[in-house]
Parts: C-alpha cells; sequence; structure tokens
C-alpha cells in the first residue's frame, strides 16, 4: 500500500499471528503480516516429510557440529536431523540465563504451529476462577462463558478431533471423529475408571489433526510425522490453515525477514502508529503504519518488543506502568512420569501411527479432593508394542537376534505428567542491555524458577501414576524425574497478563494494552495462570475474540 500504511499489522505468524490475520482480514482489514525469519511454503518447504529414515544422511541423529551451535536445543527431544532447520540460530539469537531457562524458537514463516503438540484443550471455569478462589496474583477478567463462542468458532475452523466425556474440569468441544484407543489402552482406562470410583478419565488425546477431510484439506494419514510439515494438511498449522484462508481475502501481505524492534508510539494521542522493523538480511530500518498493531510474536518476544517501545515515556517501555510487563512468567512443568509392562496382550497389535495418545485430564483438587499444594496436573501417555530399536542385551548379534527383533517386543504403558505453575511475579525477564544479538539489539534475561508447590506436586506426579498403572494391571511399573527448567514445557506465558486494573496488569479483557488501547497482544503473553491444559486452543480463542473487538472498535472509530 501507498507510503507502507495498512490497517492492521500482525507481528508474528505462528498460531497466534495466523488467527489475526485471518480474522481481519476477512473483516475486509488491509493487512501486513511481518515474519523475522524466512518463508516456509506449505508442501513445498516439506523437504523431509517424504523420505525414510535411511535417506537421512545421520538416521536422524545431529551432528558434533549441531550439538555445539545449538545446546539449547539439545537439552531435551527436539534435537533430530529432521527438523534441526526449524530452530532459530542460537548464535545469532542469544540469551541470557540467570536461572537456567529453556527456550525453543522457531523462527520463519509459521513459527511453532508447524512443530507444536497438536493437543487442544478447553480450559473450565474452575480454571478462570483459580486465581481469585486460591488468592494468587489477580483473577481473570473474563470466565469461561465469555471465552467459550470463540472456542466453538476456532474449533470449527481449525478442526479437532476428540471424544465427548461430560468431564467438567475439560469441556467438551466442537469436535471432528476421534482418533482410537488402543486396545490395552481401554483395558486401562477401564481398570483405573473402576478402581477410583469414576473420579478420574483415560480419554484419547484432544488433538488439531483432522480425522476427515476438512476445509479442503483431507486429512490426518497417521504418519506421526507432524513436525516435518504434512503435505496433506493433517493437522492445522498457520500454512495448512489460517494463512490460505487470509489469501483468499487479497488483503494480506507477508513481508519475511522482518523483525520488529519497536511499536511506534503517538504520545499526543496515546496510541500507536505503527512499527519500525528491521531487515534482517540488509540490516536496514523500515518503518510501516497502521491503526491497529497485534502483537502475536510469541510471550517472551512480544515483552521483548513492548520493552523497547516508547522507552521515552515509560523508560522500561510500553505497557509497563503497572510494572507487571515481564513478570509473572509460567510454563508446565514436566519431564517426568510413570511406565510399566503389560502382559497378556501379546497376540494383539495395532496399525499406523497415532499422532496422539491417551489423556489423564486433572483430578487432583477437585471437589472431597485437597492437597499440600494448589492447582494440578494432567497427563499424556500411550501404549504400544516395543519393535525392532528394542535392546535385548543377551541377544545383541547374529542370526537369533535378527528373528528375535522380526517380532514386537512386550507392551509398554506410560504417561508424562504436565504440572501447573503458578503466576510469580519475582519469574520475570528483563533486558540484558550489556549483551547484542547479531543486529545489535538488546537480549532478553531470563530470572524465573519453579517453587515449593510445583515440588510438592511433582512427588504426587509420579506416585499418582504409578498408582494407575498398578491398578491397570501394569508390572515393573517405575517412575523417572529428570528435573525441569522453565520454558522446557513450550508454553510460555504470562508476560503481559489481562486484568481489570491497569495498576496491577498491561492488558485490559480484550487484549489491549492500557497505555496503547490500539495494540493487542494475543500470543501466551497475556495469560494471568497457566491450568495445566495445553494452551494453545486458548490462544487461539482469544485471538479471534481479540480480532472481532478491534474490527468494531475500528468501526466505531475507537482506536
Amino acid at each position: 500500500m501507498a507510503d507502507n500504511t495498512y490497517d492492521a499489522i500482525v507481528v508474528g505468524s505462528g498460531i497466534s499471528g495466523g488467527w489475526a490475520a485471518k480474522e481481519l482480514c476477512e473483516q475486509g482489514l488491509k493487512v501486513l503480516m511481518l515474519e523475522r525469519g524466512g518463508p516456509h511454503e506449505h508442501i513445498k518447504d516439506y523437504t523431509t516429510a517424504s523420505k525414510n529414515i535411511w535417506e537421512f544422511p545421520h538416521r536422524g541423529n545431529t551432528t558434533a557440529e549441531q550439538r555445539k551451535n545449538y545446546p539449547v536445543i539439545h537439552r531435551g527431544w527436539a534435537a533430530a536431523e529432521q527438523v534441526m532447520d526449524a530452530w532459530a540460530n542460537e548464535k545469532d539469537c542469544p540469551y541470557t540465563e540467570i536461572k537456567p531457562f529453556t527456550w525453543w524458537r522457531s523462527y520463519r514463516f509459521g513459527g511453532r504451529s508447524v512443530l507444536w503438540g497438536r493437543h487442544s484443550y478447553r480450559w473450565s471455569q474452575m480454571d478462570y476462577e483459580a486465581n481469585a478462589k486460591d488468592g494468587i496474583a489477580i483473577p481473570w477478567p473474563v470466565g469461561y462463558n465469555d471465552i467459550a463462542p470463540w472456542y466453538d468458532h476456532v474449533e470449527k475452523f481449525a478442526g479437532i478431533s476428540g471424544s465427548k466425556e461430560g468431564i467438567p474440569n475439560l469441556p467438551d468441544g466442537q469436535f471432528l471423529p476421534p482418533i482410537d484407543m488402543n486396545i490395552v489402552e481401554k483395558d486401562a482406562a477401564a481398570k483405573i475408571k473402576e478402581k477410583f470410583k469414576g473420579t478420574r478419565h483415560v480419554i484419547i488425546g484432544r488433538v488439531a489433526n483432522i480425522t476427515v477431510p476438512h476445509n479442503e484439506r483431507p486429512g490426518c494419514q497417521y504418519r506421526n510425522r507432524c513436525w516435518e510439515g504434512c503435505p496433506f494438511g493433517g493437522y492445522f498449522s498457520t500454512q495448512s490453515s489460517t494463512f490460505p484462508a487470509a489469501q483468499k481475502t487479497g488483503n494480506l501481505t507477508v513481508r519475511p525477514y522482518s523483525l520488529v524492534t519497536q511499536v511506534l508510539y503517538d504520545k499526543d494521542r496515546k496510541k500507536a502508529k505503527g512499527v519500525e522493523v528491521m531487515d534482517t538480511e540488509s540490516h536496514q530500518t523500515v518503518t510501516y503504519n497502521s491503526k491497529i498493531v497485534f502483537l502475536c510474536a510469541s510471550a517472551l518476544n512480544s515483552a521483548w518488543i513492548l520493552m523497547n517501545s516508547a522507552t521515552g515515556i515509560w523508560p522500561e517501555g510500553l505497557g509497563s506502568s503497572s510494572g507487571e510487563l515481564g513478570h509473572n512468567i509460567m510454563d508446565h512443568h514436566y519431564n517426568l512420569g510413570a511406565s510399566g509392562t503389560i502382559e497378556g496382550f501379546e497376540d494383539k497389535y495395532y496399525f499406523g501411527r497415532r499422532p496422539t495418545g491417551f489423556y489423564i485430564p486433572r483430578f487432583v483438587n477437585i471437589g472431597d479432593d485437597k492437597r499440600d499444594y494448589l492447582r494440578g496436573f494432567g497427563y499424556q501417555g500411550a501404549a504400544s508394542r516395543s519393535g525392532w530399536t528394542r535392546e535385548i542385551a543377551e541377544l545383541n548379534i547374529g542370526a537369533d537376534y535378527k528373528e528375535a527383533i522380526m517380532e514386537p517386543g512386550p507392551w509398554q504403558i506410560g504417561a508424562t505428567g504436565f504440572g501447573e505453575i503458578l503466576p510469580y511475579h519475582e519469574n520475570k525477564i528483563t533486558l540484558d542491555k550489556n549483551r547484542k544479538d547479531k543486529w545489535g539489539l538488546p537480549v532478553l534475561a531470563m530470572d524465573a524458577e519453579i517453587k515449593e508447590n510445583e515440588y510438592k506436586m511433582r512427588k504426587d506426579i509420579k506416585a499418582e501414576m504409578a498408582a494407575m498403572l498398578e491398578a491397570a494391571g501394569a508390572k515393573n511399573i517405575s517412575t523417572w524425574d529428570s528435573g525441569h527448567a522453565i520454558g522446557h514445557g513450550i508454553h510460555e506465558m504470562g508476560t503481559a497478563r489481562m486484568g481489570d486494573d491497569p495498576k496491577k496488569s498491561v492488558l485490559n479483557k480484550w487484549n489491549q494494552v492500557w497505555d496503547a488501547p490500539n495494540v493487542f497482544v494475543t500470543d501466551g503473553s497475556f495469560m494471568v495462570s497457566s491450568a495445566c491444559q495445553n494452551p494453545s486452543l486458548s490462544y487461539m480463542a482469544f485471538t479471534a475474540r481479540a480480532a472481532n473487538h478491534a474490527v468494531e472498535e475500528l468501526k466505531k472509530q475507537n482506536l
């Protein structure tokens, strides 16, 4: 458009950014989407998705050089040859760890929407009321009834497969047909339900994988290679879903290699007038103007942009007048669980590679159940048979070994816990102005950790899973806990929380920055508490809701 002027600017192209662009474009706004990384085209750029493991030079393993250059990614399961080009360059984009913090970033079009685990769960009224009930942090300014229509809206478009269960603390949604549990999982679910008198539920995981043709996408092929990009559009991502919808309107312009350095603020109008962008290839600076700005750069990067904006008025940045910008960081703590073996199903197997397993919703601190900590946890797990990759110590070479691995091994069952982290004010990020990235910009310093409440919860996560496995008839049960640094759950939240009081929050209930109401923040930044469910579905719902509100306010000339 002329003079680099648009109706709306969306910063970021991940789950939230894609939804913001779709909703605003479909409402008739001319939208500029800015992505700091390069293009990543649907199907064309999924270069590994159809390769067999033996076609990779290192059979799926990373190299010594990659282990050296990507130490953060190698802290967990995310380091694999198939997806190493998805992760942000850690040398170009460093950060400071005052306390250990695992930050997995993907700087390319679509962001982590291509890589995400796809588990999609609604929050319940209990989750939205938790802070107020417990006297923790500040209350949510919205309740379940405010968000439920928007859960409906995004589920219908994204395509969420799942089963309706009638569980009060895990509301049902607009589901496509569920993926099936296997025979061992069904048996375990029945035994656990009986043992715990219906207070615990083992259900199929609700995921953004489509099980029937949906919105011109043919459906999941049960390959379980989602994070390489799905050529079939089998799961929700920006590339497969929101971007094509926005593009169809003719209202979307995408500019890659565009690192937004600040929101430009008009102190006379007390509104944003656009953004400043550094071209990551040329290092040149350009400005774009708009009526509204949506920050969807991820919870930490959106806060970073705000911290670098309007510093002549607020030294700590736009949205800092409450003293809460950058504070209240949350995640979900995990890296622990339990597993065992199941006997009696040696003549049973399954077909395909499901993109999900079972889910056990939260059952602690609900009703008559009281623990010595606040909130709770859920589990994600599966039952499966080990195959040719299993180790057989007694037969590790020769014909007997080859013969043994031609048959499937014993059934295993296990689950990983995902626990809620409370919104501690002292868990924060700040700008480290003494350390710069490749483009000469200050980096983030991470100062956050799990505390006593979470450590108490972790003991129960292991013990309760072991008890459920025992009830399911498992043998050789073992528990594990490899510790947790915030960020490792990849569910960063809370750096610009919403609220009813501008003195205690960065955003209002519509995701608008109190200090600049035409700036909306709709990624994980706005979260006031974390619950224990995967948060992405809520990001989608709140983004769609905020976009609708923004258009209404524009029509009323309030922005």
